[in-house]
């Protein structure tokens, strides 16, 4: 059984230094590398968290120039231990695409997306180089939570309601609004995952299918095509350090066993211990954990 942490973050010292909150802790591979062998962890994909270091580093060509390159180095340093997600300049189209062919040149396997820019989810045009360069180079989409001023933002500037409900909202309306520009029937061969279970995603699954149904009966909504739990059942979600055996009872009843990954979320989250043994809580077998815990990425990345 290979075990992999699908949401993991390291930020390298020359971005974190331009960043308000991600100074302490998010820099330490050597911790996260001792984490990972008490608990028997094979590898760990490295995310990007988002965050306000391209205000500081004169926009997204910067963060990326330097990011991209040290998340490739401690990949090279430890080939057996980390996944490399390289990150895009959503400021700037032009350089879009040769910041996509050098993630490929680093050798980076997966893509880390924030679930909006600047007001503008993942639905944006702008996006379909990014998704269709993913799907030609088999390379899974990570969609994390913004951070930095999420749509709507200005209305709730709280220092705890931001990230407990905001961020993880954002998540769930970048599916919705994704599903409704048909971003999935565009891009079906895209691996998109979805960090946090989706959102609300698991609570309001059945709710996107009644009043779906309801409002297509009235002709108040366009036809997706089919009902858009079966859009969710193509994605996959990872669990963000979830200590809670109900929030993965709830997710599995939104999809399957193959379609949710173990994910850490460290440094945010440092207890791995309880975050791992939520997987051994529920009804699941150990195919059914194995699925989770590890196979289902590593079949992702073949």
């Amino acid at each position: 059984m290979m075990t992999i942490d699908a949401h993991s973050h390291y930020m390298p010292p020359e971005v974190a230094a331009n960043t308000a909150f991600f100074k302490e802790h998010w820099s330490d591979a050597a911790k996260q590398l001792r984490l990972m062998d008490e608990y028997y962890i094979n590898k760990a994909v490295l995310l990007y968290p988002t965050s306000d270091a391209h205000l500081k580093m004169g926009g997204w060509q910067g963060v990326c120039k330097i990011y991209n390159q040290r998340i490739a180095d401690l990949v090279k340093e430890f080939p057996d231990r980390f996944i490399g997600a390289g990150i895009i300049p959503p400021d700037s189209s032009q350089a879009m695409g040769s910041e996509l062919k050098r993630i490929k040149d680093l050798g980076l396997r997966m893509l880390s997306l924030a679930s909006s820019y600047e007001g503008k989810y993942l639905d944006d045009p702008i996006f379909d180089e990014v998704f269709e360069f993913a799907a030609k180079n088999k390379m899974p989409i990570h969609v994390h939570p913004q951070i930095m001023n999420p749509i709507g933002s200005e209305r709730v500037l709280d220092p705890l309601l931001s990230p407990v409900l905001e961020y993880v909202f954002d998540v769930s309306m970048c599916f919705g609004k994704m599903m409704m520009s048909g971003v999935f029937v565009k891009h079906p061969d895209v691996k998109f995952i979805f960090a946090h279970f989706g959102g609300v995603l698991p609570i309001v699954k059945e709710r996107f299918d009644t009043t779906y149904n309801m409002l297509r009966r009235r002709n108040f909504v366009k036809d997706l095509g089919k009902n858009p739990s079966d859009y969710i059942s193509q994605l996959y979600f990872d669990m963000s350090g979830t200590r809670s055996a109900g929030s993965l009872q709830t997710a599995l009843e939104m999809t399957d066993v193959k379609h949710i990954l173990w994910g850490s979320d460290f440094p945010a989250n440092q207890n791995l211990k309880d975050s791992l043994s939520v997987i051994s809580q529920g009804v699941l077998s150990l195919e059914q954990r194995n699925f989770i815990l590890g196979e289902n990425l590593r079949s992702m990345l073949l």
